[in-house]
């Protein structure tokens, strides 16, 4: 055997805690940032916050209180729509169904009549959360025998979140009778109008159309137009999702206005009466970055009310340097060095982030002054060239990043874009064309809306060819429906 030593020269990435720290921080989002703050205030007593301050070359900014113009947030009120059909499954039809925010019938109350008792949820200090516990609340509180109660608790296992019977009565009957309550489904079924009169009006339907005909029936018998609402409920929901105006007025022998006034009389019912107990929790978007315009040009600051200021506690610093070499000052000179680690790493994130915002807005000044339609097409790799660093630096500070700007609050990925040839030999955003085609849409004729056939031609006579499919796509993307279904009175 032949021994030999043999050199060789190589090269090996190794990731360091530090640099670990530091990709860790640049992708979290500002609410998550504050969590990561406090735990490592927390943990190392070396570490201590002097209060919020802008890291940034400019001063801090306050949204409140801002001397330039306020960046507006627009609410742009969304069009009533009424839902394309009434399909059997009523999740997919309350999905499709659009009503306007001041209801005949306020989501979670019972208006009195009587044949119904008042549960209105602001009544009870203890309100269950779900929709469940408040059905069973319901239950204990009527006067059910014990086998009743028994049928209706099986009734309320079998109601979805959004407030719909998933099971028949067949199945019902079959299931309590396998848990030894001898029943019929005529009992099943008296037990299940009873539920149908608790709170929220709606709730225990079979399908989208017994869900408003029951919120209908508590209203007061001197309702205008009370019975007709019904019957075109009863005999023309699938009509009147697929906005068949023409062959209701007709069938029915009404005006244009009346059917008008029926339809918003139904758009203003709960199409998901159990939505109001949905357990969904509210999001809340803190913006990393905020913008002012100085001498005619937008520049970005960091929110200066949520970037930490952090530093080394002096005491300890001091301590650590009159120690001796004992096994506490050891431990504090480990938490030194962490500390700084962590101030580096957060500053290194703001320092990135701030970087890469003003460099979008640098690309997309036109979007600041004019809107949606100004945007100019963007990539990764245009940033991450422009400031020498690599694409994926770039989408980590882009994720979950949110800029206050003059048009409203957007995430830092919303400024980029693919691009569109145009007639020229230019290119557009593919996000301006989407805002062009919803303007197109916003301004057309409620009875005389704009097919896709028709928008991709618009389009191309101000110089933008796509094809329709990707007009159609667009559109969807925006949760727009096709013309037939945008059809108004």
């Amino acid at each position: 055997m032949k021994q030999s030593l043999e050199l060789r020269l190589g090269q090996r990435l190794a990731m360091t805690p530090q640099l670990q720290q530091a990709i860790r921080l640049l992708q979290l989002s500002a609410l998550d940032l504050r969590t990561e703050v406090n735990e490592a205030l927390e943990s190392n007593p070396l570490l201590e916050e002097t209060g919020a301050t802008q890291t940034g070359t400019e001063p801090a900014v306050s949204t409140a209180n801002n001397n330039e113009p306020d960046a507006l947030l627009e609410d742009k009120a969304t069009d009533v729509q009424m839902a394309s059909d009434a399909p059997a499954d009523p999740g997919v039809a309350a999905q499709e169904w659009e009503g306007p925010s001041d209801s005949l019938i306020a989501p979670g109350t019972r208006q009195h009549t009587d044949r119904s008792t008042v549960f209105e949820l602001d009544a009870r200090n203890s309100s269950p959360t779900t929709l469940k516990d408040h059905l069973l609340w319901q239950m204990h509180m009527s006067a059910y025998t014990a086998p009743q109660q028994q049928i209706a608790s099986y009734i309320i296992d079998s109601i979805n979140m959004d407030g719909y019977l998933d099971c028949d009565l067949a199945t019902l009957t079959g299931l309590l009778r396998e848990d030894g309550l001898q029943t019929s489904s005529d009992q099943v079924l008296q037990v299940l109008k009873s539920i149908q009169q608790f709170d929220p009006p709606g709730v225990a339907a079979r399908d989208l159309r017994e869900c408003l005909l029951l919120q209908l029936e508590i209203l007061s018998p001197n309702t205008p137009r009370l019975e007709l609402c019904q019957q075109l409920i009863a005999d023309f929901l699938t009509e009147l999702g697929a906005r068949q105006y023409h062959k209701i007025k007709k069938k029915l022998q009404i005006k244009t206005d009346v059917l008008q006034l029926l339809v918003e009389q139904i758009q203003s019912l709960q199409p998901r009466p159990g939505s109001v107990f949905s357990n969904t929790n509210t999001q809340y978007i803190i913006p990393d970055v905020t913008t002012r315009k100085r001498n005619g040009v937008w520049r970005a600051e960091l929110n200066g009310e949520i970037a930490p200021r952090l530093r080394i506690h002096q005491q300890y610093k001091e301590l650590i340097r009159r120690g001796e070499n004992s096994d506490t000052n050891h431990y504090l000179q480990q938490q030194l060095q962490e500390a700084r680690w962590f101030i580096k790493s957060v500053e290194n994130r703001n320092d990135t982030l701030l970087r890469v915002s003003q460099k979008i807005i640098d690309h997309q000044q036109d979007f600041f002054e004019h809107g949606e339609e100004a945007m100019h097409p963007l990539v990764l790799r245009t940033v991450a060239e422009a400031l020498d660093l690599h694409e994926s630096t770039i989408s980590r500070a882009t994720t979950q990043k949110y800029m206050l700007t003059s048009q409203g609050i957007f995430e830092l990925k919303f400024f980029f874009s693919s691009h569109v040839s145009t007639s020229e030999g230019g290119t557009r955003s593919a996000t301006a064309i989407r805002a062009q085609i919803r303007r197109m849409i916003s301004s057309e004729a409620s009875n005389h809306p704009l097919s896709d056939h028709k928008i991709t031609q618009l389009l191309a006579e101000q110089g933008v060819q796509i094809a329709r499919r990707t007009v159609a796509k667009y559109r969807e993307s925006m949760n727009i429906p096709p013309s037939n279904q945008r059809t108004t009175l």
